[in-house]
């Protein structure tokens, strides 16, 4: 990668601050290593053929998508904390 392309420490800064996000020197040090190997990553697959034909002897693998019973109303908030008129009740958020 570029020294141009890479993700520095302030980037990883204000993408913090952008997340109201606080992190450590040694932790935003640790994100612009890892988002420097993901951008890698990114690179590998431009080296890719965009115009690689699949095979014949290829085959799906994934079993077909058929209906199947599903549970009861009743049987899917059985262990639920909390219900109200037939619906999940969880937390509020504020």
């Amino acid at each position: 990668m570029e020294d141009t392309e890479r993700i520095d420490s302030e980037d990883v800064e204000h993408v913090a601050e952008l997340a109201r996000v606080r992190l450590t020197d040694d932790e935003a040090e640790g994100f612009v290593d890892g988002f420097n190997d993901v951008l890698g990553y990114f690179e590998t697959l431009d080296d890719v053929p965009d115009d690689v034909e699949a095979e014949d002897d290829y085959q799906n693998v994934l079993r077909a998508d058929e209906p199947e019973p599903s549970l009861s109303q009743e049987e899917a908030l059985s262990n639920a904390d909390g219900t109200e008129e037939g619906y999940f009740v969880g937390p509020s958020v504020s």
